[in-house]
């Protein structure tokens, strides 16, 4: 496979990979960009290798940098603004993996917390079953975060042996 092919078939990949962790396609697609990149780039880069418009391309990469993803770097005696991904997966991984839980597992404890405390005739068949299901929901959703924590406090190792063993 030629280069170029190769390039595009990764960026394509990569967005269709990006939309799984609850991002758009072009921001996955910028991502990759900058993952293969062996030099920072510019956002005018960014646009014309991926034919988008300044504002796409700015809004993904604030998006991007708001993930923990890319950085910004300043060449010396150059006004623009040039960027840079994070280029060890296993970061990358663990940096996916915190802000899904910021954006999406912890809301979901946050309101199970507030559900446990309802108010009302406690011996009803609905409000048991009601607490039992929440019950349930706080249990599996506090496990789940566990486990996330442990992946994120883990070394590349760990990680690697924990997610082999969640896998068998």
């Amino acid at each position: 496979m030629e280069f170029n092919e190769a390039k595009a078939q990764f960026i394509q990949t990569w967005g269709k990979l990006g939309s799984e962790w609850g991002i758009n396609r072009t921001m996955a697609q910028v991502h990759a960009i900058l993952l293969i990149s062996p030099k920072a780039m510019s956002a005018e880069e960014i646009m014309n290798e991926l034919s988008i418009s300044r504002g796409n391309a700015n809004m993904n990469i604030r998006d991007l940098i708001n993930w923990n993803l890319v950085h910004k770097e300043l060449i010396p005696g150059d006004r623009k603004e040039y960027f840079t991904a994070e280029k060890d997966i296993w970061e990358v991984a663990r940096r996916i993996i915190k802000e899904r839980k910021k954006r999406e597992m912890e809301p979901v404890l946050k309101v199970i917390n507030q559900l446990k405390t309802i108010e009302g005739d406690q011996q009803t068949a609905e409000i048991k079953e009601f607490s039992s299901m929440i019950n349930q929901l706080d249990t599996f959703v506090g496990k789940m975060d566990k486990s996330v924590n442990l992946l994120l406090n883990e070394n590349e190792n760990k990680l690697f042996s924990i997610l082999f063993k969640l896998m068998s």
